[in-house]
Formats: structure tokens, C-alpha cells, sequence
């Protein structure tokens, strides 16, 4: 089936393991669900949970460990294995990040950064049309959330970006919470990132909760971690609004983690979305709106 059929208008939320029974149990108001497939692959009782889930609301899914990144390639049969629950659940959207996460076989629980140059993206040119053909579908790649950046990189995450999207085909996932997080934390301009992208690859847009630490190599700064495991902060929002007003109506998608809270609280932040993003295409309707 072609992705993007039946793309839902509405934002969506994460469906994590704990809340799995719940929402089979009592179908609640989600204009549609995402998922980790790993969180799936050797569970067979969470992945028939899963297949009557999505007979009911589109599914997204989000892989976190194909690791596009990765100097060894692709791990195959990991493909496969993902494939195959795609197969049982027919998602409208496939995504993963632009990291990686595996060496000499083992799977790291980080998304860890790359170098911006031609070899990198040469790497990644390669690994993308092989996780697409794999697939049988199109793949979403999301932006990180960024702490450090390499010396010998010779393109912004941008022109990174851009570029993989133009050799391969690929799709983008804006996340605008990495975008908000990274662009603090490296000391960029969050809009121009937005602005920079290219308006018709972008498919999906994430939102999502991170935490402030001290910067223990610059006492007195404040890192944002991505943390997912708190509400969405004001400043966010009005990225979000901006970047709604660039990208369109595209599928947007709350994340929650960890501290993970009730499934009502999730639905109340994919509400709030759905108003900011009213608002902000329609900005003469913003006092209606609001009420």
C-alpha cells in the first residue's frame, strides 16, 4: 500500500506498552497512535494487542534502532523483523532518526551524532535507499536533538538534511522540540532552522517534553535534555505555530517517555496542538478559536 492515503489531520500521541491495554480496552479519542516496533518485535502478546489497535486508528511507526548511521550498515534481519510487523499493521507513516546506535552488533540505548560531510552523507545515501527498499515504503528521518557538534563538519544540519532528501527521496520528521532544544543548546537560530528546510519533504512533525540540567562544562549555562517525560513548554508551542504556518497540516504527533503520566494527560497535549495549529493558520479565528 502507498503511504500517505489516508494520513490523519488531527495530532496524534505515542502509545507506549503501559498504556496498551487501556487503549484497547476502551478506544479513546487518539487521532491516531505511534509506536516503537522494537517494542514489539519479541513480544508476540503486545504485537497481537497492537494489530486490533490498528484496526481501529492509523498507526505510525517509529523505529529507533535501524540506525541509518551506522559505519557496519544496516542490520538485515532487524529489517525484516520490522517489515514484518509493518505488514501486520499497515502504518501510514515510517520513520527513524538521523543517528546511530549499533557497533560490532550491539544495540546502544542512545541516538548518537554524526559528522556533516560528503562522507557521512554518502553513508547515509546508501543506508536510506536500502532501509526504503526494505521496506517496500518511504522513510521519514528526523532531525536529533543535538549537545555536541564535530569540528570537521563542512554542511549545517540543514544543508545535511536537504541534501539526503534530494539523492534519496526520503521524507523529513521535523521534530520541533529537537529543533528548539538543539538550537539553545548550540547556539542557533530555531527559526531559520525551520525556514531552512524544505517545505514539501516534510511529512511529519514531533513535539515533545525535555528537562534543563546545569552545563557541568560551562557552570552557570543550562542544557535542555530530550528527555520526554514532561509537558510541552510555552516557547515550543510558538515554534510549533511557525512551524505549522511553514509546513502545512502535516501529521503532528505528541512523545512521552518516561515518567510517562495518565493517557488522558497525552490526549490533552494532542488537543492543545490541534488549537495552536488551528490558530495558526487561521489566525483571523484565534479569539473563536481560544473560547
Amino acid at each position: 500500500m502507498t503511504t500517505g492515503t489516508r494520513l490523519p489531520t488531527g495530532a496524534g500521541v505515542g502509545l507506549r506498552l503501559p498504556h496498551l491495554a487501556e487503549v484497547v480496552a476502551t478506544r479513546p479519542p487518539a487521532a491516531w497512535l505511534e509506536t516503537h516496533p522494537e517494542n514489539f518485535l519479541a513480544n508476540p502478546h503486545a504485537t497481537e494487542l497492537l494489530t486490533r489497535v490498528a484496526a481501529h486508528y492509523p498507526i505510525s511507526v517509529h523505529t529507533v534502532g535501524v540506525s541509518i548511521g551506522s559505519a557496519k550498515g544496516i542490520d538485515c534481519h532487524h529489517l525484516r523483523r520490522v517489515r514484518g510487523l509493518i505488514a501486520r499493521v499497515d502504518p501510514v507513516l515510517v520513520s527513524g532518526h538521523l543517528a546511530w546506535s549499533t557497533h560490532e552488533g550491539e544495540y546502544l540505548n542512545d541516538l548518537l551524532p554524526l559528522p556533516y560531510d560528503e562522507e557521512t552523507l554518502a553513508l547515509l545515501v546508501r543506508h536510506v535507499d536500502e532501509v526504503q527498499e526494505g521496506l517496500g515504503r518511504p522513510y521519514l528521518v528526523e532531525n536529533p536533538s543535538s549537545y555536541v557538534g564535530f569540528g570537521t563538519s563542512t554542511m549545517t544540519e540543514v544543508e545535511f538534511l536537504s541534501e539526503l532528501v534530494r539523492r534519496t527521496g526520503c521524507r523529513l520528521l521535523c521534530d520541533v522540540s529537537n529543533v528548539y532544544l538543539s538550537a539553545h543548546n548550540m547556539g542557533y537560530d530555531a527559526y531559520a532552522y525551520l525556514d531552512g528546510l524544505p517545505v514539501d519533504a516534510v511529512g511529519e512533525l514531533h513535539l515533545g517534553g525535555f528537562t534543563p540540567e546545569e552545563d557541568e562544562s560551562d557552570p552557570g549555562s543550562t542544557l535542555l535534555i530530550d528527555t520526554h517525560a514532561s509537558p510541552i513548554t510555552g516557547p515550543v508551542w510558538d515554534l510549533y505555530a511557525h512551524a505549522v504556518r511553514r509546513f502545512g497540516p502535516v501529521p503532528t504527533m505528541i512523545e512521552w517517555d518516561n515518567d510517562l503520566p495518565p493517557f488522558a494527560t497525552l490526549l490533552a497535549e494532542a488537543a492543545k496542538a490541534d488549537v495552536v495549529a488551528t490558530q495558526a493558520r487561521h489566525p483571523e479565528n484565534r479569539r473563536a478559536v481560544a473560547c
